[in-house]
């Protein structure tokens, strides 16, 4: 589910249309005894510019039971987004696709041609994180933390958040590793701690497997590493992350750990031993890899911001702290030209 739902993904075309058409048919999801989430949004940029926004009227619809573990699968049609009234002059036009649904392209029509984008020439950034990289609980694609640092920085963003699966797998590694990239950030840790995955034995070696792997492709690309953000279910109790059931009950979708803070001592992780292990592993490598850097994530988002944005589903920011994350990233790390600039 988490790989087929394309952050970051847009369909990019200079054009002189006045008239543009998409068909598409999304695949969206809904727990039983939850409210309904909202449709994804379709976002338009027309030079930069957001000048749209539409949601498909049909789609098909995957119910998931999460006492029961029943998945139920309704289907929809294609639905039809017309932007009108363009300008009549050349342009470039984005089609920002929906983070937290499926899309499937039917049809692009167009009363003047559609011309391809060149190669990009700005920098391209490849992010990888978990689902608040990959954009939960902000409101449209464009409004992902992710996607508003690169607008900031003016870089070209590829986005690999992939919730619920930031897990350091190998796999993840080599994609990263063969894909061109000028600018690499990995946001390390949620994932690993909600999913009560590995102990902090397997945690260490893991990390340096995964950066070794990652530097095999890009021995010269500068390489941020990104702590947590701000938990406060996961910062001393280690997961399994689970449901609330409860809150479920009553309508609500929330998050709760269920691990005993006492197994820290057995080598369970939560976030605040491995923000600790990850600037130490940092620090220690960097020794060698000068263009590695640690970025606290309580930088981006701490224990002071959460008393004012609060995770509304006690695991998530909201779309307000997607926007504040952005910039304090983009603040950080990319400079007013596009440069990559470095971080304590």
């Amino acid at each position: 589910m988490a790989e087929s739902q394309p952050s970051g993904v847009r369909l990019a075309f200079f054009t002189q249309a006045t008239e543009i058409e998409l068909d598409v048919l999304p695949t969206r999801y809904a727990y039983a005894g939850a409210p309904r989430r909202p449709p994804g949004v379709y976002d338009v940029l027309v030079d930069g510019q957001l000048v749209f926004q539409a949601s498909a009227t049909s789609s098909d619809l995957v119910t998931m039971d999460m006492t029961s573990g029943v998945v139920t699968r309704e289907s929809g049609v294609p639905s039809t987004l017309r932007l009108h009234a363009l300008p009549d002059t050349r342009k470039k036009v984005e089609i920002w696709l929906p983070h937290n649904e499926t899309t499937e392209l039917v049809e692009l029509r167009a009363n003047a041609a559609l011309d391809r984008v060149p190669a990009a020439t700005r920098k391209r950034w490849m992010h990888h994180g978990s689902s608040i990289s990959q954009g939960s609980n902000a409101a449209n694609p464009t409004s992902i933390w992710p996607a508003i640092a690169a607008s900031l920085g003016d870089l070209d963003l590829l986005n690999l958040g992939f919730s619920g699966s930031a897990l350091l797998d190998p796999f993840t590694a080599r994609t990263l590793r063969d894909t061109p990239a000028d600018v690499i950030s990995l946001k390390i840790g949620i994932n690993l701690v909600n999913t009560d995955l590995m102990r902090v034995r397997a945690f260490t070696p893991a990390v340096h497997g995964f950066l070794d792997t990652i530097r095999e492709g890009h021995p010269d690309t500068p390489l941020f590493v990104i702590s947590p953000l701000y938990c406060p279910i996961h910062e001393d109790t280690p997961g399994p992350g689970a449901f609330d059931f409860d809150a479920l009950a009553e309508g609500r979708v929330m998050f709760k750990a269920t691990g005993n803070s006492a197994d820290r001592q057995a080598g369970k992780l939560t976030l605040q031993v491995i923000r600790g292990e990850l600037q130490r592993i940092v620090e220690q490598r960097a020794v060698d890899d000068p263009l590695l850097y640690y970025i606290d994530g309580l930088m981006l988002y701490g224990a002071a911001d959460f008393a004012i944005h609060p995770l509304p589903d006690a695991l998530h920011p909201d779309g307000s702290s997607h926007r504040l994350i952005g910039e304090r990233f983009a603040s950080l790390v990319f400079g007013h030209d596009g440069s990559v600039g470095q971080t304590d």
